[in-house]
């Protein structure tokens, strides 16, 4: 009697467990496409790579269009950023003296300014304004020694030369700054760079 009550209910529970089967299973396997969705969706997006660039700088001495003299400079940049070359000396000027017979150590009562003689050179390499890829280079440049055929006393006579200028980023080939004559000769002054990109 009672294997004959147990029979119903063994036949309902496996009506009901077939029937659930293909949901369960279909569940499991839409599981993995959905992860899988998800991996190969893409991530955020990156911002353009960044890219270096070799300046190299070259200041010419010219007499009559003949290159007579050169001085190399180089520096490493990306867009966006600055840099900067400064070499040279720090030479003192005195600026004040004490009256003569006001103290038996001259020196002590000497003031003096230190002032930098030598070159710098500053570049900055910026995104143009409109959508193209072009970069625009600035350059900014300071050369200065003392003119020794001129010298009086403790007063130095200092020589200054200053290029600046803006222009578009050309790779591989010389880009002229800038050129000046020197007022004392026939000579010119030229500043070029080349720009090369490392990768």
């Amino acid at each position: 009697m009672r294997n004959r009550k147990a029979i119903p209910r063994l036949i309902l529970a496996t009506a009901i467990w077939l029937c659930c089967q293909p949901t369960f299973t279909q569940a499991q396997k839409a599981a993995p496409a959905s992860e899988s969705k998800e991996e190969k969706s893409p991530g955020p997006a990156r911002g353009k790579p960044v890219q270096p660039y070799r300046l190299e700088f070259s200041l010419n001495e010219l007499d009559g269009g003949k290159k007579i003299n050169s001085r190399h400079y180089s520096m490493d940049l990306t867009v966006g950023n600055a840099n900067e070359i400064k070499i040279g000396t720090r030479v003192p000027v005195v600026t004040a003296r004490s009256e003569p017979g006001a103290a038996t150590n001259a020196l002590a009562n000497t003031q003096w300014q230190y002032v930098d003689i030598g070159t710098n050179i500053w570049a900055h390499l910026r995104e143009s304004q409109d959508d193209s890829d072009d970069c625009q280079l600035e350059v900014r440049s300071d050369v200065s020694d003392i003119d020794k055929g001129t010298e009086v006393a403790s007063a130095p006579i200092i020589r200054q030369m200053k290029i600046n200028g803006t222009t578009l980023l050309v790779t591989g080939k010389p880009i002229v700054i800038g050129t000046m004559d020197d007022p004392n000769s026939s000579r010119q002054f030229q500043l070029e760079v080349t720009v090369t990109k490392l990768r």
